[in-house]
């Protein structure tokens, strides 16, 4: 049989066609797999596909044959498995920052790395979660620029916008350029944050990467803090990414919420059994109303014992909820 140049590429589309057409469910008998070969225009013999097939298994693919009244041919095993794709595909879906458009993209990304067979299962995952999704589709380009600054160890510049009533995003400070030294990017509750020195504030704050436009590197070195930062032990005491000054109080709260307590700030916080049930626990986080709202999920289960400062603002911001809903004279 003469070898044109598709039929120099054999090996090649028998793998993609075992890759996309095969799996524990879903075998190929040779006959199968000449039929599939001569849909690409290239011949095959039948005796020529046992070899072709050692030739893929010694390369390194995991074809496995089931010798049963359902017979065929079958990639075992592959980079990634079934369960894991579906993490990835719920990450995705689940992600506020990943619009609905690149979400589909990365699907079927996704999709690629598993059987056709397999891939209808992930389809069925895509439905599962209805989430709110940025619209801002410049944020892929958004995360390298930043991600280039951090390793240059550069200040970069950007707009920064919010929402307005028209639903749509407004830059802050009438189009003034933020210029901030970025430090990390955190991923906390679906949204990408960059966590950067702002000059302006002499300290450090955060901002919502989809809100960001415009990104330049500026030619300036970063400004040094002169202190390691840690992302997990930032991200623990920030509640809901609210900025303010980070303080250390104690609280005490029912023992019921010892897991409470571990989930948000880790195996390391210091805590202490106390009288009737109760425990307290040592914490640094950053006063904020977002931290306040966090303390009143838990009603009596939780309270500030000091700071007293603290405490009377949390006093304060509660007087200020009730007067919204107390009757009027």
């Amino acid at each position: 049989m003469a070898k044109g140049p598709r039929q120099k590429m054999k090996l090649l589309y028998l793998m993609k066609i075992l890759l996309e057409r095969t799996d524990e469910e879903h075998l190929m008998t040779i006959p199968q797999m000449v039929e599939a070969l001569a849909e690409y225009g290239i011949g095959a013999e039948r005796k020529s596909l046992y070899d072709d097939l050692e030739t893929l298994r010694t390369f390194g693919l995991d074809i496995e044959c089931r010798r049963s009244r359902n017979f065929g041919y079958y990639v075992a095993s592959r980079t990634f498995e079934l369960p894991e794709l579906k993490l990835l595909v719920d990450a995705v879906q689940a992600s506020r920052f990943i619009t609905h458009k690149k979400s589909e993209q990365l699907i079927k990304k996704i999709e690629s790395l598993t059987s056709a067979g397999q891939a209808r299962q992930l389809e069925r995952q895509v439905y599962i979660l209805n989430r709110v999704k940025t619209m801002n589709e410049s944020i892929y380009y958004n995360v390298d620029e930043i991600h280039r600054a951090i390793s240059e160890e550069r200040q970069i510049s950007f707009l920064y916008s919010e929402y307005k009533l028209d639903k749509k995003l407004h830059p802050r400070r009438d189009g003034e350029r933020y210029t901030v030294s970025p430090y990390l990017l955190l991923w906390n509750d679906g949204y990408y944050y960059l966590v950067a020195y702002y000059e302006r504030y002499g300290g450090l704050s955060h901002f919502r990467v989809d809100k960001m436009a415009k990104i330049s590197l500026e030619p300036e070195r970063r400004i040094e803090m002169g202190q390691k930062l840690e992302p997990a032990e930032y991200a623990n005491r920030m509640f809901g990414m609210f900025g303010g000054d980070v303080q250390g109080i104690v609280m005490e709260f029912d023992e019921s919420l010892v897991g409470v307590v571990v989930d948000r700030f880790g195996r390391d916080v210091p805590i202490s059994s106390a009288k009737d049930g109760k425990f307290t626990a040592h914490l640094k986080v950053a006063v904020s109303p977002a931290f306040f709202s966090w303390v009143f999920q838990f009603g009596g289960k939780a309270k500030i014992i000091s700071p007293p400062s603290v405490a009377a603002k949390l006093q304060q911001a509660a007087k200020e909820t009730l007067q919204l809903y107390e009757k009027r004279a």
